[in-house]
């Protein structure tokens, strides 16, 4: 039925111009859904960066301790959440294409009981940071602002439980545009409600984080709001059931990889503003760090926007059973990556002192980040088609070689070359961005070498089909070996 359906797009693609016009097609699809995502996380970037400069504006040691407490929610708290959510995509996306309404409403819900269990030890963590960070050698006067910014960020636990899974909900079904606007609403009233609670009610670090939990809120809110007006998902969600409760433990087959590979990724940028608090005076190495990691963050706002969409398409084509699509689906999402990490080089080198300008006055860290910032673009080169890539394997249902990758190419490698160059040939806090440098170079040539060499797109469309319960088209001994043998089945044989 596959081969039937590619041979049919084949012919199409001939009568209609050939490669090129596929191509077009692909990107129109691709960035009809790409743009007003991209759009949304440059609107969730707004947000943190609103943050983080009204950090600035208060003292070098509130962005210092902002910046260690960010790092320290992303690692624990936020990075988990949206791991975990992340494992909703192939489920969504491939139940999509194969029309498995049933499918889809119920892997959400599943997934927002998952999110709120592991909400449970991760606000024990939170509670907890000030004596976790002395214990391992943080400055106490960072560690107590840090401390008051994580606690006053608690409530944004039991809120990201139920947004990161209804963002992956509605992208898979291509409803992109909305988020983006409901998005917009949230962040315009973030700006205002930033200078009422920090600067005129002058409740400080304290401020900063209810103002970013309020915010997070808004958005769920606009989002339900427009569910409930505009009934855009009436056929894929079929009301809360008690059958989500039965099935956890599939969904967590797929749910615990992404989050891992996730967050092996998360975890070694903020690894870094923790490790920059080991570095000859700590304060402006901290605060250097935390304006670098708001620059990747905005920069990552392109290439994950395209690996969600790619994830998205490519998912669906193979719950469609149209696995060549797929694979042009990859390649296009591919391409476009590799054109924005040349942008991103670009302008970090030519602008790297005024864009530093926009975050902090201190002399010291204007130095520090304005010396790293090529590095940073550098390290985008590989970043961009490395996260769309990840995209693609989660689309493909394989999260774990995502994570595989992400544990060789950042801690086996990358730290090891980030700690010798920053510590022990004293290089300092240049040291750990050529770490990082290493870790992204190696990271993008693996996953590459999986997308474009190593996967069989028929196999994974007949994987699709086992995937979303549909019933499986006769198929040669070797493709059920292969199908077999493929370690990342196992999420598939328990679903």
């Amino acid at each position: 039925m596959a081969e039937g359906r590619d041979r049919e797009e084949a012919a199409e693609g001939g009568r209609g111009g050939g490669m090129g016009r596929l191509v077009t097609a692909e990107l129109r699809e691709l960035w009809t859904m790409a743009a007003p995502i991209t759009a949304l996380n440059c609107l969730v970037y707004l947000r943190a960066m609103v943050s983080v400069v009204c950090l600035g504006r208060l003292g070098p040691l509130e962005l210092a301790g902002g910046a260690l407490s960010i790092g320290f929610t992303n690692i624990t708290g936020y990075s988990v959440l949206f791991g975990l959510a992340s494992g909703l995509e192939p489920l969504c996306s491939q139940a999509y294409g194969s029309r498995n309404w049933e499918l889809i409403s119920l892997s959400l819900q599943r997934t927002i009981l998952l999110l709120l269990l592991a909400a449970v030890p991760i606000a024990v963590l939170w509670v907890n940071l000030g004596p976790i960070l002395v214990a391992l050698g943080q400055d106490p006067a960072i560690t107590a602002a840090a401390a008051t910014y994580c606690l006053h960020s608690l409530p944004d636990l039991l809120t990201n439980a139920l947004l990161q899974p209804l963002r992956v909900f509605l992208r898979s079904q291509g409803i992109a545009r909305p988020m983006a606007a409901c998005s917009a609403a949230a962040v315009l009233l973030h700006i205002p409600l930033n200078f009422l609670l920090v600067f005129v009610l002058r409740l400080g670090v304290p401020g900063v984080a209810l103002a970013a939990v309020v915010t997070n809120l808004n958005m769920a809110l606009f989002l339900l709001g427009y569910l409930r007006v505009s009934r855009a998902c009436e056929l894929s969600w079929r009301g809360w059931s008690r059958a989500s409760l039965r099935g956890l433990s599939p969904v967590l087959r797929l749910a615990l990889p992404s989050c891992i590979g996730v967050c092996l990724e998360w975890w070694w940028y903020e690894i870094m503003t923790v490790l920059a608090g080991y570095l000859p005076d700590p304060t402006s190495a901290v605060a250097a760090t935390a304006v670098l990691i708001q620059t990747t963050s905005l920069m990552y706002t392109v290439p994950m926007a395209l690996a969600a969409c790619v994830s998205t398409r490519v998912g669906s084509e193979l719950g469609a059973g149209r696995p060549k699509r797929a694979k042009m689906a990859a390649l296009v999402a591919l391409g476009c990556a590799v054109v924005i990490g040349v942008i991103h080089v670009a302008w970090t080198t030519l602008f790297r002192e005024q864009w530093a300008r926009l975050f902090t006055v201190d002399a010291s860290v204007l130095r520090l980040a304005a010396a790293a910032l090529p590095l940073v673009g550098l390290c985008e080169l590989g970043n961009c088609p490395q996260t769309t890539g990840c995209g693609v394997l989660r689309g493909t249902a394989r999260p774990a070689t995502g994570a595989r990758i992400n544990l060789l190419s950042f801690y086996l490698v990358g730290a090891p070359v980030a700690v010798g160059l920053a510590f022990q040939l004293r290089i300092g806090f240049g040291g750990l961005w050529y770490g990082l440098l290493t870790a992204q170079a190696v990271c993008v040539v693996l996953v590459l070498a999986v997308v474009l060499l190593r996967t069989d797109w028929e196999v994974e469309a007949l994987r699709a089909k086992k995937l979303t319960n549909l019933d499986v088209t006769v198929m040669s001994e070797d493709a059920k070996a292969l199908i077999i043998c493929d370690s990342d089945d196992e999420a598939v044989r328990g679903i």
